[in-house]
């Protein structure tokens, strides 16, 4: 399961997914790459007078990784605006997101909503983090799973602050590009308050079981990510989402379906337009591109 957090772990700190109507494109070849650098997947949507690349973005990285070149660059500095799933809040606006929807400062303590079974192992998995036995104790539990994600990452090396989005965000500021968001943080972090009690447990309880590997998965979908390949990555994310189909109708395929409505209605619109999201929303069954089908849209694959 903590590969599903990958993508959301950048945002919940800061203080906190194949063709659209039929891929008309050949699929390149995944390409070997030397280290450190990395030819992530692009798309383009378009008609005679609006076109609207597609992202997909790792929101944690680890320094020094090129891959904010080439066609991705180029497509940036075509844009006239820049859409993210949020834009990037201040810590304050962060912090208000956190107290309004993942602190619960009068119910049971979290481990009391754990099952018997699994405290042991929630005890461990926050004193490996090298936090306070009851420092997460008044969260709610699908913010404890990303906080203990993005402090296992962090000791791996990954850093919120080298994530795509700050990449993005930042050199939008310097060309003086508008940016806006699909989403407002308010609405991310209602997704996951939304979740059922018992599926946030599972989401805490199987993000602790992967804690020991989450270096190995954010890696392996790093590599993924770098070399260009959608369906592995699909692959990977479907091996998790299996757990539970709550998690991914809420986290996936509702916003996915969103956001292909709203590329929809800014179709309409002339102008060119940079949007970035998690790469899991642009692989596999389900993706964007997919939920675009249902307006005879078409996603194609920029060779570069």
């Amino acid at each position: 399961m903590s590969s599903i957090l990958l993508r959301f772990a950048a945002a919940f700190t800061l203080m906190t997914a194949a063709p659209a109507w039929a891929q008309s494109a050949p699929k390149p070849a995944v390409a070997d790459l030397p280290a450190g650098e990395a030819d992530p997947a692009l798309w383009v949507v378009k008609d005679k007078d609006t076109t609207i690349y597609l992202f997909g973005t790792i929101h944690v990285l680890k320094p020094g990784l090129s891959w904010f070149d080439e066609a991705v660059k180029t497509a940036f500095d075509k844009s006239g605006e820049v859409v993210l799933e949020i834009p990037m809040p201040t810590p304050e606006q962060a912090q208000a997101a956190v107290m309004k929807s993942a602190v619960n400062v009068t119910g049971p303590k979290l481990s009391e909503k754990l099952p018997a079974a699994e405290r042991p192992l929630y005890a461990k998995a926050v004193a490996d983090a090298g936090l306070p036995s009851g420092a997460l104790e008044q969260l709610d539990p699908w913010f404890a799973a990303s906080t203990l994600t993005l402090l296992t990452l962090q000791k791996q090396g990954y850093d919120p602050e080298s994530g795509a989005e700050r990449t993005i965000s930042q050199a939008a500021k310097e060309a003086g590009k508008p940016v806006s968001g699909l989403e407002t943080l308010d609405q991310q972090f209602g997704f996951f308050d939304s979740l059922s009690d018992a599926a946030q447990v599972t989401f805490l309880t199987e993000t602790i079981k992967e804690l020991p590997t989450a270096g190995d998965a954010i890696n392996k979908m790093v590599d993924q990510w770098r070399r260009g390949d959608p369906d592995a990555l699909a692959a990977t994310m479907n091996e998790e989402m299996t757990v539970s189909p709550e998690l991914k109708r809420v986290l996936l395929t509702d916003r996915n379906a969103r956001w292909a409505k709203w590329i929809e209605e800014r179709m309409k619109r002339p102008g060119t337009v940079f949007v970035a999201v998690g790469a899991g929303h642009l692989a596999g069954s389900g993706s964007v591109q997919d939920a675009l089908k249902r307006y005879k849209l078409r996603a194609t694959r920029v060779k570069y």
